[in-house]
């Protein structure tokens, strides 16, 4: 199984994992093709294919809350 595959796995687990970061997201979302851009502040986008996903870099710790993580499993089965 390729990291790729691993992180995906994390990704679409219900219930949502608790200990998911920020770094394995931009890393897994690079690897789907998608495009980060900054915004101003904590902003990021990631693009693709008209695709959107909008959120906030979690601060002062990487690990993402679950309602993000909720948000991004929805945006992940729309691929």
């Amino acid at each position: 199984m390729s990291k790729k595959d691993k992180l995906l796995k994390k990704f679409t687990e219900v219930p949502p994992r608790k200990d998911l970061t920020f770094t394995e997201l931009a890393a897994l979302l690079g690897q789907l093709g998608f495009e980060k851009r900054d915004g101003s502040g904590s902003r990021v986008k990631f693009v693709r294919d008209g695709l959107l996903i909008n959120l906030h870099k979690p601060h002062p710790d990487d690990t993402l809350k679950v309602y993000l993580v909720k948000q991004i499993q929805e945006r992940l089965k729309e691929i």
